[in-house]
This record gives structure tokens, sequence and C-alpha cells, in this order.
């Protein structure tokens, strides 16, 4: 067993300070493999809302004049910090949101990678020139950031989502007022910890926790507030953008999907159903682009099911503090609740229960790596995301087909697809509806690509250049010749 620390109860960062919250109210944080309680967040109120907004517009008005040159250096050594204190970071992560420590650590040390990125391309904040209609005149662009951003991030992926935002933020200039999960508080503490010992200026990097509802409710609108970004369930995602919209708030949305993963008969269906049965149970299934509904061609169809089942069932699940466990808990009761419902009307619906379905013991939040065959279009479960352990196995017969069934949904984050096919992977590329596609294989969420989806999976991107764009704003120079 990996040796367990003492959960440390965590407070507000707001102006360069832990501080509780104003007036002494706490949540209680939960480890998911154990139901026991580990220790106490801090409850933002109103009054502590109000002077981490004071502090992101002094820290902002401090550092958008720090030279793109100098912000980059504090953030590369924010890098350098997060990744020395990984093991101790992971570990608080595994404790409170339940993944196994080989997935939190890698977390964490991705982190320090999303950092180093972030640095570097705001030093490439690059203008251009435009060719003037007279002689001598001049015209040109200037990026300047946006302003202070209140970033939302969800409890599956406690340091990635924070990360991500917090780097476009502080790279392109900006401050940020980051709203973090109170289920996981502890990670994320972790980070901006790094953060601040690496020099980042009081007031342009704030931590608050609380009721999502009052302080989304409050930030959006506030003048102060010029960006928000969002990554969270459709739901809440269609109404802080509609907030958001309201107030002319630039927003950037990574909502929910329902990603397709299609198997051609062409493919390797040895690698393919090995490779995709890692990737759907990675942190339990509770991740965004999890692949949800394998679309298998049928002549390979039973092979591809076979092949996955027995990855499926030779995993072990457990505490995620525990060296031997392949999958952990669920990070809450409530996803426990939501996938017995799920599971139970697809049954009533005609499917069948090929391997798992059900929870493991009495303790903590554990459910079986489960694969359902025979699913009908009605159940709610083809239609709503799961997010959790659970593959649904849909066969088909053409390309057109399967994408229709790919497309068929209002969803559009991620797909995936396996063939040797190039003539299958290009109908497959200008055909998807998806803000991504990985082919043969599982390449999404690198620091210098694009993240994000379309239609109701959102807009905007948490990764690459596009990442960073958000938080600018161009500026328009003309100088007539003289």
């Amino acid at each position: 067993m990996v040796s367990v620390p003492v959960y440390k109860n965590v407070k507000l960062f707001i102006n360069g300070a832990w501080a509780d919250a104003a007036d002494g109210r706490t949540l209680p944080v939960l480890n998911p493999a154990t139901g026991e309680i580990l220790g106490t967040v801090a409850h933002a109120g109103r009054a502590d809302l109000d002077r981490a907004l004071d502090a992101a517009q002094a820290g902002f008005a401090a550092w958008r004049k720090v030279p793109a040159l100098e912000r980059s250096k504090v953030m590369r050594k924010a890098a350098a910090l997060l990744r020395e204190r990984a093991e101790d970071i992971a570990r608080t992560m595994t404790m409170e949101q339940g993944k196994p420590f080989a997935e939190a650590k890698g977390e964490v040390l991705s982190g320090g990678d999303v950092i180093e990125w972030f640095a570097e391309e705001g030093r490439r904040a690059y203008g251009r020139v435009i060719p003037g209609r007279a002689e001598g005149a001049l015209q040109y662009t200037l990026k300047e950031p946006v302003g202070p951003v209140a970033a939302f991030t969800p409890w599956n992926f406690p340091v990635n989502q924070a990360v991500r935002k917090v780097s476009a933020a502080l790279a392109a200039g900006c401050s940020v007022i980051l709203k973090a999960p109170e289920e996981t508080p502890g990670s994320p503490a972790g980070l901006i910890q790094a953060f601040a010992d690496a020099g980042v200026p009081a007031g342009v990097v704030n931590l608050v926790y609380g009721n999502p509802a009052e302080i989304s409710s409050y930030l959006i609108p506030h003048p102060v507030i010029r960006k928000v970004s969002f990554t969270g369930s459709t739901a809440v995602g269609k109404q802080l953008a509609a907030m958001a919209g309201l107030h002319m708030k630039r927003a950037t949305m990574e909502l929910g999907g329902h990603a397709p993963a299609f198997v051609f008969d062409d493919a390797d269906i040895g690698t393919a159903s090995k490779m995709m049965a890692t990737l759907k149970f990675r942190n339990a299934g509770q991740v965004c682009v999890s692949p949800t509904r394998f679309l298998v061609q049928r002549k390979v169809f039973d092979a591809f099911v076979d092949g996955f089942s027995t990855v499926a069932k030779s995993l072990k699940v457990g505490d995620g503090l525990d060296p031997q466990s392949n999958m952990g808990p669920l990070a809450n009761g409530r996803r426990l609740d939501a996938l017995d419902a799920l599971i139970a009307d697809a049954v009533e619906h005609g499917a069948t229960v090929r391997t798992g379905g059900k929870r493991i013991g009495n303790k903590g939040n554990f459910f079986e790596p489960t694969i359902l065959t025979g699913l009908s279009r009605d159940a709610r479960i083809m239609n709503e995301e799961p997010f959790g352990p659970v593959a649904l196995m849909v066969p088909f017969d053409s390309v057109e087909e399967g994408m229709a069934e790919a497309n068929r949904l209002p969803y559009g984050l991620a797909a995936y697809a396996f063939t040797r096919s190039t003539v299958t992977a290009s109908a497959v590329t200008t055909g998807i509806e998806s803000g991504m596609i990985s082919f043969n294989g599982a390449a999404l969420g690198l620091p210098e690509v694009p993240f994000g989806g379309i239609k109701d999976s959102g807009y905007g991107s948490e990764g690459g250049l596009e990442a960073l764009e958000a938080y600018l704003n161009v500026k328009m120079v003309a100088q007539p010749g003289l």
C-alpha cells in the first residue's frame, strides 16, 4: 500500500494568502473508497467573493504589465514545483477523488507540461501588420489580456482541468478566480500553492469553494469579470453560457459528451479491444471524452466484445491507494445511483448485461466494469452520458449506418475510430460531427492541440493556440501617414 498522509483541511486562497471563510463555514470532504470524512474545505460567502474580486482586479492591473518573458519564467518555475510535489498532490487526489494513484500522479505530472506549454506560447501572442491604403499609413493589431477570469472546474480531473484554465489565463496576462470542486479541493489547492511559491504576485490567482450556483451567479455578472471558462455538464453549461451572454462576457464551454468509437472490420481487433477497454475504464469511466457507444461492424462484433470483456473482467477494482487496483471507486454516491437507474432502464428496454452491472460491496462507491449489448435507442443510456464504467456495444453494417448513429445525439465532443483503410478514415473524418477524433489510438488532450467540442458539447478550446486566443483581445491600431 502507498503510505497515506494526513489530509489537510483546505482553505480559500485570496490575495496571496490562505484563509478560512469569513463566516467560518466549511464542508466535509469524503473519501469515495471508504465513505469516511477526510477533512473539510472552506465555504466561501459573499464577503469572500468580494475580496477575491478586489484582489483579481488589482492583480490584473499589475500582472498585465509584466513582460511575457518574465511571466513565462514564473510559470516554468511553477511547473517544476508541481512536478517536485507530484507524489503528495497525487496521494491527496486519490484520497478525495478515488482514481488509482498512478493515474493521479500522471495527471499531476502532465499538469507541468501544460504550464510549460502555455508559458512559452504566451511569449508568442503575436499581432500583425496590415498593409495601408495610403503612403506611410500604418495599420497593425495588438493582442491584450481580456481581464480577470472566472474559471469553474469539475471533480473528475481536479488538477488537469484547473491547470489548463489557470495557465492560459496567466500566460495571456490575466488574473483568475478559480472555483474548484468542493468534493476534491486538496489537489487543486496544491496546484495553486505551486503557482504562489513560484512567484505569481498576490491577487493574480485566487481559489474559492462553496455553493456552485451561488458563486457562478455572483461572479459571472460582476463587472470585474471579463471572461468565463467552465467545464462540466451540458445542462449547467447552458445556464452559465446564457448568463455570460446576457452580460457580454466571453465564454469557453467544455461540456458533456457521449463519444462514439467506431471499430471497422479491417481493424486490428485485438489492439482495438484492449486499447478501448483501457480507455473506457480509466478513472472509472468518469471522463468527458471517454468512449461510450462502441459502434462495431457486424463481422467483427463478437470478436471485439469478447476481447473487451476479457479486459473488463481482469480489472481489479479497489482503493486507488492500493497499487494492485486498476480502477478506483466512483467519485460520489450520486454516480452509483445514476448508473443503477440507467442500467435498469436499459435492461427494461431489452439490453443484456454481458458482464458487470452492479455495485461492489457496501463500503465506498465501487462499481463493476460493465458491458451492455442488445441495446435499444430508446434506452436512456443510449441518449444520456453514463459518466461511469459502462460500455455500450452496438453492431452496424455500413459506414453510413454507423455514421448516422454516431451523429444522432446532440453531443459532439470526441470520437474514435479503428480502421486500416484511408478511404474509411477519410469518410469518418469528414462525416463525424465532433470537435475531436482520434484514429487507431487515443491521442487527445495534449497541451499543444485543441481540446473542445461542438453542438451541445460546448464551444471554444481548452488546449492549443486556440485556448490562449480565448484570453486575448485584439486591438486594431491605425496611424495615417504624415
